[in-house]
């Protein structure tokens, strides 16, 4: 018996990906100069340069992918390869980030107890740094670099209640949608792109109180280094799922989707629960225990 098969498009050559894979670029090298503190303000504006031609990557390649849908050229096989690619998406942002939780469980449960004298290593307690606390957070390096632990109270619980509440608001938003409630549907969204905007300033925020007031820096020894790593990288994820929504309330505005047809809208949805999840993991890890 024949094996009935879908039509599946396959789109022309596309410079996005080349286009991408430069803006990722400009941004690490951006970051890495500014975080060495070398060549002056190289740093942030190739920093910047980099976020921007991410940004005109990302509403191109959504722009060219929504023509290609409303055209008729997508199939029901081609929607399946799209939710297993989102889906092998996040799976490979979990694993990101579960190898920076694993640095900073390896730091905190094997190395610093090791420079403290655990184990078989009394002698480097007590020889190397004599005077040395081994206790997390590490506010004392065994060079001397003192910083001042970030609290898990005032703006990281803000914080969190911001982004638990951006969950719901996209949660009803598609629920809205499934009822084909289109009013419903760009208040509840615009309403959590919003409370991205509100994270990403509230954090921004916090950064300057770490900086100016706390003492802690990325170069403050591991508990910096992991501090602003693990922050940092989800901030950077909270502002490409902001703009995800921003640009599904864009498509909500201009008659997009219906309730049979609506993954760009649930594939961001996905997106900004993970990212909620992630943040639950360091509010705990990074800033209470």
């Amino acid at each position: 018996m024949a094996v009935k098969t879908q039509q599946y498009y396959v789109p022309a050559q596309s410079p996005w990906p080349i286009v991408g894979a430069l803006g990722l670029f400009l941004m690490a090298s951006g970051a890495g100069l500014w975080a060495a503190g070398i060549a002056g303000i190289t740093g942030p504006v190739v920093f910047a340069a980099g976020t921007l031609v991410m940004t005109v990557m990302l509403f191109g390649w959504f722009g060219n992918v929504i023509n290609e849908s409303h055209a008729g050229l997508y199939s029901d096989q081609m929607d399946r390869s799209f939710r297993q690619g989102m889906s092998w998406f996040i799976f490979s942002e979990v694993m990101f980030f579960g190898a920076f939780f694993g640095a900073l469980f390896y730091a905190r449960i094997l190395s610093v107890p090791w420079l403290g004298g655990a184990g078989n290593n009394a002698m480097t307690n007590a020889v190397l740094w004599p005077d040395f606390s081994a206790s997390w957070p590490l506010l004392q390096t065994p060079g001397g670099i003192e910083t001042t632990a970030m609290g898990w109270f005032g703006l990281p619980l803000i914080n969190t209640v911001i982004l638990l509440t951006s969950s719901v608001t996209a949660h009803l938003a598609h629920l809205a949608l499934l009822q084909e409630r289109r009013v419903r549907i760009k208040q509840w969204l615009g309403l959590t792109v919003l409370l991205g905007l509100t994270f990403l300033t509230l954090q921004v925020w916090e950064y300057v109180h770490a900086y100016e007031e706390l003492g802690l820096r990325l170069d403050s020894g591991i508990y910096g280094n992991t501090f602003f790593l693990l922050t940092g990288f989800h901030g950077a994820h909270v502002t490409l799922g902001t703009l995800m929504l921003f640009v599904m309330w864009l498509r909500v505005r201009k008659g997009h989707f219906t309730p049979a047809q609506h993954f760009g809208f649930q594939a961001s949805s996905w997106y900004w629960h993970f990212v909620d999840v992630v943040w639950l993991c360091l509010f705990v890890f990074v800033y209470i225990l």
